[in-house]
Formats: C-alpha cells, sequence, structure tokens
C-alpha cells in the first residue's frame, strides 16, 4: 500500500485499479462503481439482502470445511467476518447499486471483497493480501453468483418480511379496536356510492381489519416459496466445481444459521433459470397493497367534508392542508399509503417483466426483481406504520351526523320488505324521498304493520344483523414464525 496516497492496487483480468486503502471493497466492486451510476442506492439500503449475503458466505465456509475442500483456519476467518456484517458491521462497505447488469455478480463480489478484507485485517493482514486469502479462491469457493445470488433475495426477503408483517398485525388490532369503539354507532350503508342499508360503524371498520388479516395469510403462505433454495448449482445448475456433499452441506448450515426452513431444489438447472417464486411473492404484495389503498379511499370517502362531504368520521388532523384555504385540514396519510400501492403495483409489473425476461439458463435480471421487491417491502412497512399512528388510532365518529342520515334514511324500508312485499315498499320509498316523512310512520299510516312490529323489525340489532352474527377475526400467528418447520413439513 502507498502510505502517501493511501491506496492499494488490486488486479484482475481487465487490468489494475487503485483501491482507497481504507476500503473493505475491492476492484470488482470499483468496476461496478463505474458501470452502473444507475439509481445512486447502495445496496446496503436493503440491510436484510447485505445480511443474507453474510449468512450464504457464513454456510459456504462451513460447509466448505465440512467437506474439506477449505482449510479450517481459512473457514474460520471467513466464518467469523461474515458473522461481523450479520451482526450489522460494514455495512457501508456494500456500496454497488442495486440496479446493475451481470445478473447479480456485482453485488456478490462486493460481499465476497468486504467479507474476505475483514478477514484479512482479523488476521493481521493488509487489506488486498489475496495470496493468503481469496474472494473467489477461498470467500466464494464452490459457488457462483448464479446460486448465492437468488438465494441471497430469498433469504433476505424473508428477513424482511417478518417486520413487514408485524406492522401488518398491528394496523389490523388498530382496525380491531375502532370495530369494538365503534360497535353500536348506526351508519347508511353504501354500495356503488347509493344509499343501500344501515349497518354499523364498527362493523365496517371490523371489516377493514378482516381483509388485512386475510393479507396476513396470504403473504405468509407466498413466502413459503421463497425457502427453495439452489445452493450447490453454481452456474447454470450442473454443479460444475462443487464437490457431491456441498448442497445438502451448504444447505443444513444455512438453515441453521438463518432460522429460516430452506431446502435445495429437486431440478437445480430448473430453480436457477425460474424467478416464478418471486413474481408469485410480489403478487401477494401488491394485492395487500390495493386492498390497502382501497381502505383508505373508503377513509378518505367517509371523513370527507367535513361540511359538504360525507363526514361521518374524523381523521387526525396533521398538517396544514392549503396555503390559500385558512382551516382546510387534507387526509394526507391515507394520501400517501394510496400513493405507496401504485408504486407497489408498479413494481409487480416490474418483476413480471423481468421474469418474463429471462432466457435460457438463467434470468439476468434478479436485480431489479430484488429492487422492487425489498423497495416494495420497505414501503408498506413505512406505510403501515403511518396509517396506523397517524391515522387510525386518532380517528373518531360523528355520531350526530351519522344519527341524522340514519334517521332520515329510507334504506330501513328494505328490512320490512319480507312483510309489506317489494312493491309496497318500493312505494313507500318513494313518497318517503318526496315528502321527507319517516318510514315507520307511513307504513304504520298505511295500515301495513302495526307499530310494534315496525320497531321490531327495523331496531338496530336487527337492522345490522347484529342480534345474530357479532363476527370474529382469527388468531393471527407471531410475525417471526412466517416460515416455520411445520410449515415445511406440511408443504
Amino acid at each position: 500500500m502507498d502510505a502517501m496516497t493511501r491506496t492499494r492496487t488490486e488486479t484482475d483480468s481487465l487490468g489494475s485499479l487503485d483501491i482507497p486503502g481504507d476500503a473493505y471493497w475491492g476492484i470488482h466492486t470499483a468496476r461496478a462503481l463505474e458501470n452502473f451510476p444507475i439509481t445512486t442506492r447502495p445496496i446496503s439500503v436493503y440491510p436484510d439482502l447485505v445480511i443474507a449475503l453474510a449468512m450464504v458466505k457464513q454456510a459456504s465456509a462451513r460447509a466448505n470445511a465440512e467437506i474439506g475442500v477449505l482449510s479450517q483456519e481459512k473457514a474460520d476467518l471467513i466464518d467469523h467476518a461474515a458473522q461481523r456484517v450479520i451482526d450489522g458491521e460494514f455495512h457501508d462497505q456494500f456500496i454497488v447499486g442495486v440496479i446493475q447488469g451481470g445478473a447479480g455478480t456485482s453485488t456478490n463480489m462486493n460481499a465476497n471483497e468486504v467479507i474476505t478484507n475483514i478477514a484479512l485485517e482479523m488476521a493481521g493482514r493488509e487489506k488486498g493480501d489475496y495470496a493468503f486469502l481469496s474472494p473467489i479462491d477461498h470467500t466464494n469457493r464452490s459457488q457462483s453468483t448464479n446460486d448465492v445470488y437468488p438465494t441471497s433475495i430469498k433469504i433476505g426477503l424473508s428477513l424482511t418480511l417478518r417486520s413487514l408483517l408485524v406492522e401488518l398485525d398491528l394496523l389490523r388490532t388498530s382496525f380491531l379496536n375502532k370495530a369494538g369503539e365503534f360497535h353500536d354507532i348506526l351508519k347508511v350503508g353504501r354500495t356503488q356510492l347509493q344509499d343501500a342499508v344501515p349497518m354499523t360503524l364498527g362493523q365496517e371498520f371490523h371489516g377493514f381489519a378482516t381483509t388485512l388479516g386475510e393479507d396476513y395469510s396470504r403473504l405468509k403462505e407466498n413466502a413459503f416459496l421463497l425457502t427453495e433454495i439452489n445452493m450447490g448449482a453454481t452456474a447454470i445448475g450442473t454443479g460444475i466445481t462443487t464437490h457431491p456433499g456441498y448442497a445438502n452441506a451448504v444447505c443444513t448450515h444455512l438453515r441453521d444459521i438463518s432460522g429460516i426452513p430452506v431446502s435445495t431444489a429437486t431440478d437445480l438447472v430448473e430453480s436457477t433459470s425460474d424467478t416464478g417464486a418471486f413474481m408469485s411473492f410480489s403478487s401477494s404484495l401488491k394485492r395487500n397493497a390495493i386492498k390497502l389503498s382501497k381502505i383508505c379511499n373508503d377513509l378518505r370517502l367517509l371523513s370527507s367534508g367535513p361540511q359538504a362531504g360525507l363526514g361521518e368520521i374524523n381523521l387526525p388532523a396533521r398538517q396544514a392542508g392549503s396555503s390559500i384555504m385558512p382551516g382546510k385540514v387534507n387526509p394526507v396519510i391515507p394520501e400517501v399509503v394510496n400513493q405507496v400501492a401504485f408504486a407497489v403495483a408498479g413494481s409487480d409489473l416490474t418483476v413480471t417483466m423481468a421474469v418474463e425476461g429471462g432466457q435460457l439458463q438463467l434470468n439476468a435480471f434478479e436485480p431489479v426483481i430484488a429492487h422492487s421487491i425489498f423497495q416494495s417491502i420497505t414501503w408498506m412497512r413505512q406505510a403501515m406504520w403511518t396509517l396506523r399512528v397517524n391515522c387510525v388510532d386518532g380517528i373518531t365518529a360523528n355520531t350526530e351526523r351519522l344519527g341524522a342520515m340514519v334517521g332520515a334514511s329510507v334504506g330501513v324500508v328494505t328490512a320490512l320488505t319480507p312483510f309489506i312485499g317489494y312493491a309496497s315498499a318500493a312505494a313507500l320509498a318513494k313518497t318517503a324521498l318526496m315528502t321527507g316523512h319517516n318510514i315507520a310512520d307511513l307504513v304504520v299510516e298505511a295500515g301495513l304493520m302495526t307499530r310494534e312490529e315496525v320497531m321490531k323489525q327495523i331496531s338496530p340489532a336487527r337492522l345490522t344483523g347484529l342480534e345474530v352474527v357479532t363476527g370474529t377475526i382469527p388468531v393471527i400467528q407471531p410475525a417471526e414464525n412466517v416460515v416455520t418447520v411445520e410449515d415445511a413439513a406440511n408443504a
């Protein structure tokens, strides 16, 4: 190393480059920085991907030592260096861009170089002393980008999904709590934006909670697809350069290290070229995002006005809504969640096209697949947090307005149709709309039912179905059990 300029010179098959002396990355990473100045976003923006890469390198080191193709000394150095990355150190050294050509080779080499140079430093040697410990010959032993990269993406997504599911369940619980709070508050239900029949505000919010609970289950189911890995496939699935026992050994160690029940694909050629699991998982994220966006649409409609709109609920005021209209407050939290959902839908299309674009024995577009899905999870997690904390938890009901609208609604006549017939009910509804008279009074005056009979049928409990069904939401498993060993055994 040149002490004056604090650089070191590294060489690859294309030539030599000067590398900053304090950098843990090396020449392959340096070339990626020159080649892919696309997003200005390094892979370290997704910490779980970095951790997953280190887990794969750690598992490989242990497997290589176990099968006898790497000395225990070198394997231990790589193992301990990878553990430091897993523990959160050196993430700032993972600097290649999230979008890159080469099917992820730059990401794999960034990991190889950083972990190797950490290990060299731990051994008391200079960074770049690859004659002693090589990024390719030792840290990447028995591996190819084509099995390391997709496996790391799957592990990283599984880790990241856990935090998303935590937020999703907290949001579900927030809506469920509001359902309890609003249990007895009557309102007018609507279909096609037209008045329908009465329900309770609690039932409406209970429905929000239920649909989020269903998404929780769907995400867990699709996450199971990420547990099939192709470690041992190397370049195209034939396992060239690997020991016969490597695939099983690395899978076992990776399962122990990550806590995720990974299994080796039965057809490594197919697994190396196929990225369908990413498309299915992305689709489940889109489903969740779109349903969440629909809920936010409803919240904006229900709070619209507040004087000239529905004005049934009040969203917490988060900021001044206008630079020109005093006192205006906008539903900014649901609005930002809507926009996240739009972005997730776009990312899902990107994933779909990237999956389709794969050719022959490898899909070269896994970097944009990884970036799209990691970004979707990250944004959705934050969107769920702000929706819960800055909106749902603070929603209140405008009970006076809700009560007035129910009292004036002709929708209650639907409950009387079994007793007075559809034709009579329709005629009375038309009269009520034209005159403003109360439906119950009109029915009694027409001699169709007694007052007691009418009031029994249009009681809040009977109108909303609460007299018959209260409704429950199934208990959700803790988010840390995104994919369990039992799941794997039962698959």
